[in-house]
């Protein structure tokens, strides 16, 4: 693969990574404030038994599931973010023609 497209893919990649990162990190921000905001106006031991457990599975599922993810996407990068790419050239190439063609219709003809 052309070094060019090598470098888009792993600019494309490490994007998403951080991206995701950043969603997880959120996650566990709110939860964490959620938790200890929720805990500290209980005073029912089932209830925060039952908090703790509800976020602890959340927090355990998801960010298994986002770590997963990372780790397919980082597999997988070539093909997913390949036609990623091609996807977005292409894309880019039929817009900059219909310009070109809107460009050519607008312009009088001179003679």
């Amino acid at each position: 693969m052309e070094h060019a497209i090598r470098k888009r893919i792993n600019q494309m990649f490490l994007r998403d990574r951080r991206m995701a990162q950043i969603a997880l990190l959120a996650l566990w921000v709110t939860l964490g404030y959620v938790y200890f905001a929720m805990t500290a106006q209980t005073t029912d031991t089932s209830v925060r038994v039952a908090l703790t457990i509800g976020v602890g599975a959340v927090l355990v599922f998801n960010s298994a599931s986002i770590l997963a993810m990372i780790r397919h996407y980082e597999e997988d990068k070539d093909h997913i973010y390949g036609l990623d790419i091609r996807h977005l050239d292409e894309n880019r190439a039929s817009k900059a023609e219909l310009a070109r063609r809107d460009d050519e219709s607008l312009s009088p003809a001179v003679k």
